[in-house]
């Protein structure tokens, strides 16, 4: 079968144990990035199964029109870069786990850019190649606040690391996860206006769907302490356009720490935040670690030969079975 892998900008895939469930078909890995349909187009024209990363290219319905060869699209986790309708009109089934586990890799991120924000260690590090000795004096986590704003998965993981670090930790979202927060002996914020106006830290951990897409405003971000750090390893998209630029000049918050942004991947310092010596900002690293990698291609791998082998998984779409 021929198998296309896209966007593995680190050239990593290759190199994992799991690749070699591949062994025996026709596999073309690419390292750079393009959203162009005539470039995908012609990368992908004799592609059977296409296995993504994350959500790092779309797949809408112009692109899918142009890959008559193309039989089952391979993944984890939610799938708004794909056209599922136009995958289902096609009869190109959509595969993605939702995986079982935490990404403790972006818990463990969110936790270093907090750590590196407050301290300011970016620019000390900096500032000691140039030969300055102590340029700042930063801020310690114990006895703050902590604010989780999506108490899922990986703010369930990242508010232990705040208890386990001596802080205050309140969570905010729906009332199942709250519920959850609770049972953890996590305390629930009393609004959502109480966990932007309390918390020294606030960290975002939710998906991006049409419900929370711009669920932060820039008056969420104004009831923030100055002396605040807003930290989000999870979408861009959850925060209002520009609000958070603009906030941070205005001074409410103080600090941020940032690993996503609209529009992937960053090639040029012009994205505004880099431009802000009071943002962290890394680029989005959070699930890109060897241990995560393995279990997601793992997972993906297997959805194409459970294809192959005429039992498909984790399918999206089941109405292309049902044509079948």
């Amino acid at each position: 079968m021929n198998i296309t892998i896209l966007d593995d900008y680190q050239n990593i895939v290759p190199t994992l144990a799991s690749f070699s469930k591949l062994a025996g078909h026709s596999v073309k890995v690419w390292n750079d990035h393009t959203k162009q349909v005539k470039a995908l187009a012609s990368r992908l024209k004799n592609t059977e199964a296409l296995v993504l990363i994350r959500e790092r290219t779309p797949v809408p319905a112009a692109l899918l029109r142009k890959l008559p060869r193309l039989k089952i699209i391979s993944q984890n986790g939610p799938c708004p870069h794909i056209d599922v309708d136009a995958c289902t009109q096609r009869g190109v089934i959509v595969s993605s786990g939702a995986g079982s586990r935490p990404s403790y890799g972006t818990a463990e991120l969110t936790w270093g850019l907090m750590i590196c924000a407050l301290r300011r260690i970016p620019q000390e590090v900096a500032a000691l190649k140039k030969g300055r000795w102590q340029s700042s004096v930063g801020t310690t986590l114990r006895g703050r606040t902590l604010g989780v704003y999506g108490y899922g998965r990986i703010g369930a993981v990242v508010a232990g690391y705040g208890q386990a670090f001596g802080m205050k930790v309140l969570a905010w979202g729906r009332e199942t996860t709250l519920a959850k927060a609770r049972a953890d002996d996590v305390a629930a914020a009393a609004s959502k206006q109480a966990l932007f106006e309390q918390s020294d830290v606030l960290t975002l951990h939710m998906r991006l769907t049409d419900e929370t897409r711009g669920i932060v405003t820039a008056g969420d971000l104004a009831r923030m302490k100055p002396t605040a750090l807003f930290v989000n390893t999870s979408r861009a998209g959850l925060v209002e356009p520009r609000a958070l630029e603009r906030a941070l000049r205005s001074g409410r918050p103080g600090l941020a720490a940032v690993d996503v942004y609209e529009e992937e991947p960053v090639l040029r310092a012009r994205h505004a935040l880099l431009k802000l010596d009071n943002v962290v900002c890394t680029p989005h690293l959070g699930y890109v670690e060897r241990d995560g990698y393995e279990i997601q291609f793992g997972n993906a791998f297997d959805q194409v030969l459970a294809y192959l082998a005429g039992k498909p998984i984790n399918v999206i779409n089941p109405e292309v079975l049902e044509r079948k």
